[in-house]
């Protein structure tokens, strides 16, 4: 997968040492589709952990920028919009918010909401974060881009992507998992099994979701899988 383009610069802190920081614009970022919009994986792009940070983009007059939330998703994110540039239409429990450049919508953890650009060229930057709890990075953002793909089992391509992905962005547990995913639908036990321990040595959840998931009905009598799920 393509890098984004990125720039990270040092300037001398008041006690003479170096401080890094990133500066990106936003049309140099690289855009990536989800579920039919289209987004700039900021957070991504500048390495920040504290929190989720993405610019969602309608390039025509009517194109749906914010989608809403898909059931199995987490919904227990504040979400806070800023409309950066264009013209948007938010619709939140129904209601629609209408947002020129400059302003912004805040939807609390669970609001159904979606936005719609007035204007093309719209692009509206979304911050979230879970209240109470720290920022977990899951690297949903490289995900994305390659879910159609799974969606039409082409499983070996997204295998292939996804290891070129781990082996650049080894800290994100779900991309380790979905890779196990795709290993085992494509006949390849030893590999699939490696890569959901990784998964779950990032993060417990995967333990838990990998008991249910169908896609490790090809390796769900293997010892090792049996070890894995039960502890």
């Amino acid at each position: 997968m393509q890098a984004p383009w990125r720039s990270l610069r040092e300037s001398a802190g008041r006690e003479g040492e170096l401080a890094r920081y990133a500066v990106a614009r936003l049309d140099e970022i690289e855009e990536l589709a989800d579920a039919g919009t289209l987004y700039r994986p900021v957070r991504l792009q500048l390495g920040i952990t504290a929190f989720g940070a993405s610019a969602w983009i309608g390039h025509t007059t009517g194109d749906l920028v914010i989608d809403l939330h898909d059931p199995g998703d987490p919904t227990a994110d504040q979400e806070l919009f800023l409309v950066v540039r264009g013209h948007a239409m938010f619709e939140l429990h129904g209601e629609r918010v209408d947002a020129p450049a400059g302003t912004f919508v805040f939807a609390p953890p669970g609001t159904p909401r979606r936005a719609y650009a007035e204007e093309a060229g719209t692009a509206i930057l979304l911050i979230e974060g879970t209240p109470g709890k720290g920022y977990e990075p899951r690297g949903w953002e490289l995900w994305a881009p390659l879910a159609p793909m799974y969606g039409t089992a082409r499983y070996a391509e997204v295998a292939d992507a996804l290891r070129a992905a781990v082996k650049a962005h080894p800290q994100y547990g779900l991309l380790f998992y979905n890779l196990a995913c795709c290993e085992s639908l494509t006949g390849k036990p030893t590999e699939a099994l490696v890569h959901l321990q990784r998964a779950i040595e990032l993060s417990e959840e995967f333990r838990e979701n990998a008991r249910s998931d169908s896609d490790f009905d090809p390796i769900r009598d293997e010892p090792g899988f049996r070890n894995l799920v039960s502890r």
